[in-house]
């Protein structure tokens, strides 16, 4: 790359020289190895004489900074560990909002029971290199700026892979495809929340999606959940917005009513009000029949349903979608455009040709046989070690188990503390709620293997 040098007044030009490369070998930004312009080439583009960069050189050279081969070049010589770089003062502050925005990942564990994360190793890498490979061979590469909405293979490949396994009723003009199902919460908050518009989520949920209307000035107001879902006499009477996980609810797990989705969706239409549901794993089920999504059931128009491929695929492919209303569609493709333009559309391809040749389904068979071991292993190992002090709550779907305690006085918090101590990283329920609700703990089963999963539950009971 080009290497950037400021002259300052003419008589210090080679002292400039010198300093900006020592400087740039201190604090890293030239490593070791790394090649220095030659110096008649840096002089022509600095329109100085060659001997004021070799003064600059031989200076560096000297003080051991530059190391000169014959014959080959000029090379920065190992100084050891970079000088932390520290950044200028500034007097610019976030908004109060923005210094709450946290959403670091916890550190990772031996016994790593992470919630929503896949394993990585059930990726199918034989056939996704084959067709992303695949996408740069062929007549029409994808260069260029693409469609914000998505590239259309990727846009009808998702309405009927949703219409088959979800039947969820859409064309290919309904789905915007996003990065991941988080950008779709900022894509509807830019299109429905103006500044102190009430939305209603679940509590506990999902907080990364409650930030995300959060951050675009909405009023978020917790609703409670019961065994039931979502419930719906405690919503307020002024929301404008509700954000529901009806299929699985996060992170409880189980699924809402029917009668209550029935009653959910008349609420919203007397309301006027929009539903957001995200139905961020609902492909990997494994037993009883899945309840109809809160969409198949709309008849009014009110339901934005958001999906996502990080669960059942990888978070690193950064795709998500909408299948939202026809008034909405393009105002949330517009809003896409302002905020990245569009997603990788080589990525974007390659996903369209997974679904229809049908290798993301047979992917989705392959990682439910796996994950439905780890998920059994895992409550027959919590149901020996902790069944009395304990309660596991019923779910059939998703990457985690969730379970209560028993004693209303034990501090989940310090369990999880305590696990971590010991190797085991667990989630304690109160991170997922805006008021003290019953203390539990969530266990994640996508990024430890069956093996591990007895020794880990075994620890996570000594910390108790």
């Amino acid at each position: 790359m080009e290497l950037h040098v400021s002259l300052g007044p003419r008589g210090r030009w080679s002292e400039d020289v010198y300093a900006q490369l020592r400087a740039a070998i201190l604090d890293g930004r030239l490593r070791p190895g790394d090649p220095v312009p030659a110096t008649r080439a840096l002089a022509a583009r600095l329109e100085v004489s060659r001997n004021t960069v070799m003064n600059a050189y031989e200076r560096l050279i000297a003080e051991g900074f530059l190391v000169g081969t014959h014959g080959a070049g000029t090379f920065v010589r190992d100084q050891g560990p970079p000088a932390a770089r520290r950044p200028p003062p500034s007097s610019l502050a976030p908004r109060t909002l923005s210094r709450t925005l946290d959403l670091a990942r916890r550190p990772t564990a031996p016994f790593d029971f992470r919630l929503g994360a896949p394993d990585p190793a059930l990726f199918p890498w034989d056939e996704w290199r084959r067709l992303l490979s695949k996408q740069w061979r062929g007549r029409h590469p994808p260069v260029g700026y693409g469609p914000s909405e998505g590239d259309p293979a990727l846009r009808a490949a998702i309405a009927r892979h949703v219409g088959v396994s979800r039947g969820v009723r859409a064309d290919r003009d309904a789905v915007v495809v996003t990065a991941g199902a988080q950008q779709a919460f900022d894509l509807i908050a830019r299109v429905l929340v103006e500044p102190g518009t009430k939305v209603a989520v679940e509590d506990p949920g999902y907080p990364p999606a409650r930030l995300a209307f959060a951050a675009h000035g909405a009023r978020v107001v917790p609703v409670p959940v019961d065994r039931e879902g979502l419930v719906i006499d405690a919503l307020p009477e002024d929301a404008r917005v509700v954000l529901v996980t009806p299929s699985h609810q996060f992170p409880l797990g189980p699924p809402m009513s029917l009668a209550r989705r029935l009653a959910l969706i008349a609420w919203a239409e007397r309301k006027r009000a929009a539903i957001v549901e995200d139905d961020y794993d609902s492909e990997l089920r494994y037993d009883g029949r899945p309840l109809e999504p809160l969409h198949a059931l709309d008849r009014a128009g009110r339901v934005i349903y958001v999906g996502t491929f990080s669960k059942v695929l990888s978070p690193s492919l950064r795709i998500g979608f909408t299948v939202a209303p026809p008034t909405l569609a393009p105002a949330l493709a517009a809003a896409r455009a302002i905020v990245d333009r569009h997603g990788p559309i080589e990525t974007e391809r390659a996903l369209a040709a997974l679904i229809d040749d049908g290798g993301l389904a047979r992917h989705i068979r392959r990682v439910l046989r796996v994950y439905r071991e780890r998920r059994q292993r895992l409550c027959d190992a919590l149901e020996r070690e902790l069944g009395r002090a304990i309660e596991i709550l019923p779910s059939s779907a998703g990457l985690h188990v969730t379970a209560f305690l028993r004693d209303r006085r034990v501090d989940a918090d310090a369990i999880a503390a305590r696990a971590l101590e010991r190797g085991v990283g667990v989630s304690s329920l109160r991170g997922f709620s805006t008021k003290q609700r019953r203390a539990g703990l969530a266990l994640g089963f996508g990024m430890i293997g069956a093996a591990k999963i007895e020794e880990g539950v075994r620890r996570l009971a000594a910390a108790c």
